[in-house]
């Protein structure tokens, strides 16, 4: 049996946009654009509620193109309020994603994908020696490199490529390839510590 469908009620106005984002806010961070998108894909499902229930297109049309102004507008104030701010969002994630073994390719890429401008992502690109310990990170993983068996030619060659498949460039994954496992646990574990 199908649920129905909530009544569409009123067309998202500020006030109920800038209510849905305080919540939203309540329980993740955000960038601005992900918040833009979260407000923009509640507009969505209420068009379509409404076109449902036979919503003159026209006035659907003007009260979503309002409804999305009123969205940019909502997340514009949220920042000049401070409750987002892409610059700690990608400072914390960037940080977060190289303990976790992603190289500074992948962090990029995870951060523009989540609207962050590419001046602010480069801004919170954590310390270039912090790449080696996240290869090191990803070696530990995979059981490979210091963490795993001595490897056999043709097992190295895999190593190197799922590290260049994880955005390391060659030079940090035969570093971290050969290093020793004193040396590889005792980088870790300063990286732990801050």
């Amino acid at each position: 049996m199908t649920k129905p469908l909530r009544p569409a009620g009123p067309a998202p106005n500020e006030g109920r946009l800038r209510e849905a984002a305080i919540r939203h806010l309540a329980r993740f961070s955000a960038t601005e654009a992900g918040l833009r998108q979260v407000l923009l894909r509640r507009i969505d499902r209420w068009a379509q509620r409404a076109a449902s229930e036979g919503l003159d297109p026209e006035t659907l049309a003007a009260s979503r193109a309002a409804a999305r102004e009123a969205a940019s507008l909502v997340a514009k104030a949220m920042v000049s309020l401070g409750a987002v701010d892409d610059a700690a969002f990608a400072a914390s994630r960037a940080r977060r994603l190289a303990r976790s073994g992603r190289s500074q390719r992948a962090i990029a890429a995870h951060l523009g994908a989540k609207g962050i401008a590419p001046a602010t992502a480069a801004a919170a690109m954590p310390a270039s020696d912090s790449e080696l310990a996240a290869a090191l990170i990803l070696c530990r993983r995979r059981r490979i490199g210091p963490f795993g068996a001595t490897p056999a030619p043709e097992q190295r060659n895999k190593a190197l490529a799922a590290l260049a498949r994880a955005g390391f460039p060659r030079s940090i994954a035969e570093a971290a390839l050969d290093m020793a496992l004193e040396d590889a646990e005792m980088r870790l574990i300063a990286l732990r510590q801050g």
